[in-house]
């Protein structure tokens, strides 16, 4: 089953400091201020600080273990090859990342994702999580994907008013899919329509291929002049 938070931007507590990453393709936004770039897998630690809490006493996540930083650091390198993980960070603190993934592993499910967003407790209503989106939705788009999918665990009024805004629609409910903390939950399912499906689609370029053109230096940049808006 897919991480029920999926796109659950509810944002639970917690921020980690890491060294920061530059580069002209993987960053945007001056130094002094929030800062969107592609993830690496030595955000793990930051990463890894914002996720735990949504494990530990939370049905925000459907793991009954918080992952450690290693485990953490193995998944970022292993999404990136193919999707964008990004993360917006002050100071060399994150405040939250979203980032897409398979949402099927056969050949003609290939341009759908399914997305995920977390954010730190301080970023929260900040408009973080709207700019990591933006510029990831920017970047499935120009790699060629159709359909983005999100998985919310129920209630989470939050999470869903902010897919919602974001023209996401929702499709139904997984009920009672889940078994956590003494009670069975249900997972709401939405879905955004990135492009037009074309007739004859080409498959999806690797996040790998793409990261270092101008098309994804605007989308960062995009995301960055949101945050100061």
């Amino acid at each position: 089953m897919t991480d029920p938070a999926r796109g659950s931007a509810a944002d639970r507590p917690a921020t980690g400091r890491h060294p920061s990453p530059r580069g002209a393709a993987g960053t945007a936004g001056d130094a002094s201020a929030r800062r969107v770039r592609i993830a690496t897998p030595d955000d793990a630690p930051g990463i890894h600080a914002i996720y735990a809490p949504n494990v530990t006493g939370s049905v925000i996540s459907f793991e009954y273990d918080p992952p450690g930083e290693d485990v953490m650091r193995q998944r970022v390198a292993a999404i990136l090859p193919r999707w964008p993980w990004l993360v917006c960070e002050r100071d060399g603190a994150l405040l939250g990342y979203v980032y897409a993934s398979s949402h099927r592993e056969r050949a003609a499910y290939q341009w759908s994702v399914e997305v995920t967003a977390y954010i730190a407790a301080e970023a929260r209503r900040s408009g973080v999580a709207r700019a990591l989106y933006d510029a990831l939705f920017a970047m499935l788009v120009a790699q060629g994907f159709v359909h983005a999918y999100a998985g919310i665990t129920l209630p989470n009024a939050p999470s869903v008013g902010l897919h919602e805004s974001l023209g996401f629609r929702r499709l139904g409910t997984y009920e009672r899919i889940g078994f956590k903390c003494g009670a069975w939950h249900d997972v709401g399912w939405w879905a955004l329509l990135l492009r037009e499906p074309p007739q004859e689609p080409a498959a999806p370029a690797p996040f790998a291929t793409w990261r270092d053109t101008p098309g994804c230096a605007a989308a960062l940049a995009r995301a960055q002049a949101l945050l100061r808006d």
